[in-house]
């Protein structure tokens, strides 16, 4: 564009002192005005570009306009060359040798045609096109030889970036393994943690406010059971903790028939709600898969003991079709699956876990009518 803008002003500067009729006030204002606009499209030429089509093709035709407008008020044409050249150059810059980028040569070489002849007359047609032909051949190699470079300059720079930004990332790479390692690993501990100290203490909590309410009505046979029930409940989460610090260092043998039953009976004991149970689920899976579902049954179990108010709850576990599929049921009060309020993250818990083995969990529940857990867990021939 500077050059563009070079070329226009030195011709401009030019016509005012070779052509006489162009300084008188009128025609100097005219064609200053016009020769300023036509300069100010080239900058704004980067803004065009990116809107819409038709704008581009506006520009072109208002281009061609204004320099045949100039031209021939210059009356001059050593202007023909200085701006349909060009605009010729540019066109070829900004859409190539396809269609609309010969289109707009052709439309750019017919004005000038038109304005030469109009200015030396018909019989000069020859002279123009002796001398335009090879500035436009020139014009032509030239600019697409420098957009090639201009493109391999960019993909070059491109591509040292891609190049910086690979190495960057290789060199991260130990380092970010390493983090979604403990990552990962901190998370399955503080799930265990859940899982065990969260879920018991939740449950003694409860307990012991049911002992605090016999006290305060004078019931003391009633709270003496309930914290009988609160040391049991104790115990049962100090083995609990101990066998998931077992966990951390070697996985107890356990089929999740054997785990069900225990996670059943603790559930149990320290609800007094009782579970009944129908497990068609002999042998053992893969340590991820009954993790996964020991763990859920668990917070599941601990969910409706804390909040669902129910009588009694059912739960099975099959493996059949290629899945294993477990469903809990209960007759409490329910709750909505969509609306669940913050700082409850227990089925977000069991959510993740299931899916961190590729199954699916389904929930069912609404207000006084209990909630019914679906959970299927693919399995594949090895683990059938």
């Amino acid at each position: 564009m500077g050059f563009l803008t070079l070329i226009v002003g030195t011709m401009y500067i030019v016509t005012l002192i070779n052509v006489p009729a162009v300084r008188q006030p009128l025609t100097f204002i005219i064609f200053t005005w016009l020769v300023i606009i036509h300069v100010v499209l080239h900058w704004f030429l980067y803004k065009i570009v990116v809107l819409p089509g038709r704008w581009v093709a506006v520009y072109i035709i208002g281009q061609g306009i204004l320099a045949f407008t100039i031209t021939m008020i210059s009356n001059w044409t050593g202007m023909v060359f200085a701006l349909f050249m060009g605009l010729i150059g540019e066109s070829v810059g900004l859409l190539g040798l396809k269609r609309w980028g010969l289109l707009a040569i052709a439309y750019y070489l017919a004005l000038s045609m038109i304005a030469f002849t109009l200015i030396l007359g018909p019989d000069a047609v020859g002279w123009w096109a002796l001398g335009t032909i090879p500035v436009v051949i020139f014009i032509v190699i030239y600019v697409t030889l420098y957009s090639r470079q201009a493109e391999a300059r960019e993909q070059a720079q491109k591509l040292l970036i891609d190049l910086e930004n690979a190495n960057q990332q290789l060199s991260e790479y130990a380092d970010r393994v390493e983090d979604l390692t403990i990552s990962n690993e901190r998370q399955r501990m503080a799930r265990e943690l859940h899982d065990t100290l969260s879920q018991g203490l939740a449950g003694l909590i409860l307990q012991l406010e049911a002992a605090d309410a016999n006290l305060a009505n004078d019931r003391s046979d009633r709270a003496r059971t309930i914290l009988q029930q609160s040391m049991q409940q104790a115990r049962a989460t100090l083995e609990s903790s101990r066998r998931a610090i077992d966990n951390l260092r070697q996985p107890e043998p356990e089929s999740l028939e054997d785990a069900i039953q225990r996670e059943a009976a603790i559930f149990s004991e320290y609800s007094g709600i009782p579970c009944k149970l129908r497990l068609e689920i002999p042998g053992r899976y893969l340590e991820e898969i009954q993790e996964a579902v020991i763990r859920s049954i668990s917070e599941a179990l601990n969910n409706i003991a804390r909040h669902a108010e129910a009588q009694k709850v059912e739960l099975s576990a099959l493996s059949e079709n290629g899945s294993l599929r477990l469903i809990l049921k209960d007759d409490g009060k329910g709750f909505d699956p969509e609306n669940i309020p913050a700082g409850h993250y227990g089925i977000l818990g069991i959510r993740e876990r299931i899916r961190l083995v590729g199954g699916q969990m389904e929930i069912n529940s609404s207000s006084q009518s209990g909630t019914t857990l679906k959970l299927t867990i693919p399995l594949n021939d090895e683990e059938e």
